[in-house]
């Protein structure tokens, strides 16, 4: 597979899993478009073209859900992969309202690394080659994509 570099948004409000995850991804290849630390953060994002990768967490800033910015990235930017990145994974609907699926907080940077292998895998040559990390979550949608390839 060709190596491309994924455009990737990181919405967390706590500063220094952004600046841990932020190294993570560019560690691997890739490029962080953009932070954001809340739903009212993402509204104003005008990003072109649209990111290939969200990492969102569940419980932001200013009171804001991740499930309002997981709805507001996928109406935005369609082909964008979203991915949760929280403590809460129970507190998702059994859709993942869309998402690809989900990393469980707290996570280790293999955990993490491993996870984003396997989602660039899914995003640029579907299904995935290697297996699920345990540090991964797919949706049941993403898992019967992958599974029907």
């Amino acid at each position: 597979m060709t190596h491309k570099a994924l455009r990737v948004v990181i919405v967390e409000d706590e500063a220094i899993l952004v600046m841990d995850i932020e190294a993570m991804v560019e560690d691997l290849g890739h490029v962080v478009v953009a932070e954001a630390a809340s739903l009212q953060d993402v509204e104003k994002m005008a990003l072109d073209p649209a990111p290939d990768l969200a990492f969102v967490d569940m419980q932001l800033a200013r009171g804001s859900s991740g499930l309002d910015v997981c709805a507001l990235i996928l109406d935005r930017w369609p082909n964008t992969a979203v991915v949760f990145v929280t403590a809460n994974p129970a507190m998702l609907p059994d859709d993942f309202l869309g998402a690809h699926g989900v990393i469980p907080k707290p996570f280790s940077r293999a955990g993490l690394m491993s996870a984003m292998r396997f989602l660039e895998e899914g995003i640029l040559d579907p299904p995935p080659s290697i297996d699920s990390p345990p540090s991964f979550v797919a949706s049941p949608r993403i898992s019967a994509e992958w599974a029907a390839h």
